[in-house]
């Protein structure tokens, strides 16, 4: 069968190029082309644009390039209905793939798949009834995704997490490695780990970046690691780390949290891939305006938390620092709780465990190709 999938981001493209491997390991026809990145040109077919291409996030970035992403988006429903393929799978990426998504169902009779469900239980929650009008399948990763879509009587089937399959697969592959390792490897010192995931983004690494540094200078028995973003310049990182002695690695932050002390973490799914190594972590997350950003996250989003440690569990597990309680002063004692107070560790590996029972056993990217070729055969 034929298989159109839209991945806009690096963490699409993870979870794409695992759901590609699950459909071929079922469907040995499958043929697949996409928009993605290198972890889904891996798995064979035809990449038609990458993400590097298509990521604009913010208002007057998406205006600067609007004649840019309104292009790409022609050339996708083009290439979608020049295919004819058997199912277009949308991996999160609402703004450009719920487009895509109204296009291929008003204007084809093509299935159209959501794999990864946007968050709109966060904020934009009027964008379920475009779900509900053009989405036949929703396969949610999160477990408390299905209760809120039932609230709108949408239907939908949770299929685990695919960070679960990705975490498992490494640990798995990296049996044999060992901390002095990693080390020698990176050129670091003999000096135990903080490590530093301060976003993906290039506005993201400029905001959270130099707290962090500032932060972690100041443990001096500790050394600092940053984990470079995908498709970041190593350069950019470099502009920041300055007069620290920082070292930036890239493509190792599962190495990296595996043997981190502690992390200071953005939001995003980098704090449950934190979790789930059972690092002690804390969310930094700067952001514009801070009393007005606060204010905003109290009355009109619909979520206590930003991390998803803390959703996921229904509760602060996790220090969230962000708006106004982003200050030095502040991540500064969180980093010290984490590294000198063993209650507190202890307490927060704890519900880690919990958390990790609640997401269940590998297996999200297996029930998601089960489920979209049973729908299309």
């Amino acid at each position: 069968m034929k298989y159109f999938l839209v991945a806009g981001e690096a963490s699409g493209d993870l979870h794409a190029s695992n759901l590609m491997a699950s459909l071929k390991a079922k469907d040995t026809d499958a043929d697949f082309r996409y928009f993605g990145g290198d972890l889904m040109q891996a798995q064979g077919g035809t990449l038609l644009k990458h993400y590097r291409e298509l990521a604009f996030m913010g208002f007057i970035p998406v205006l600067l390039n609007l004649r840019i992403i309104l292009r790409n988006m022609k050339k996708c429903r083009e290439a979608i209905v020049e295919y004819e393929p058997d199912v277009v799978i949308l991996i999160d990426y609402p703004g450009f793939n719920l487009k895509i998504a109204k296009y291929i169902k008003t204007r084809t009779a093509i299935p159209v798949h959501y794999y990864i469900s946007p968050k709109v239980w966060a904020w934009k929650e009027y964008r379920v009834k475009s779900f509900k009008k053009y989405v036949d399948e929703m396969l949610c990763i999160l477990p408390f995704e299905v209760e809120f879509f039932q609230k709108h009587n949408y239907k939908v089937d949770y299929v685990g997490n695919p960070t679960v399959d990705a975490i498992a697969n490494y640990k798995e592959a990296a049996k044999a490695d060992t901390f002095n390792t990693f080390l020698t490897d990176n050129n670091l010192e003999q000096k135990p780990v903080i490590a530093l995931l301060a976003g993906s983004r290039k506005q993201e690494i400029k905001d959270n970046l130099p707290a962090m540094l500032e932060v972690t200078a100041t443990f001096g028995n500790y050394q600092a690691v940053i984990a470079g973003a995908p498709g970041i310049d190593p350069e950019y990182y470099k502009a920041y780390v300055g007069k620290y002695s920082c070292k930036i690695i890239f493509d190792q932050t599962y190495r990296l949290l595996t043997y981190a002390e502690a992390a200071l973490v953005t939001s995003g799914t980098a704090t449950l891939e934190t979790a789930l190594f059972r690092t002690p972590q804390v969310v930094c997350y700067r952001t514009p305006v801070p009393k007005l950003t606060y204010w905003a996250f109290k009355n009109i989003l619909h979520t206590p938390y930003i991390s998803l440690v803390n959703l996921i569990a229904g509760k602060e597990v996790v220090k969230e620092l962000f708006a106004r309680f982003f200050t030095i002063k502040n991540i500064r004692h969180e980093t010290d709780m984490l590294l000198n107070n063993t209650e507190y560790r202890e307490k927060m590996l704890k519900e880690y465990d919990r958390i990790i029972g609640i997401l269940g056993k590998p297996g999200a990217s297996d029930k998601a190709a089960e489920i979209i070729i049973q729908k299309i055969r």
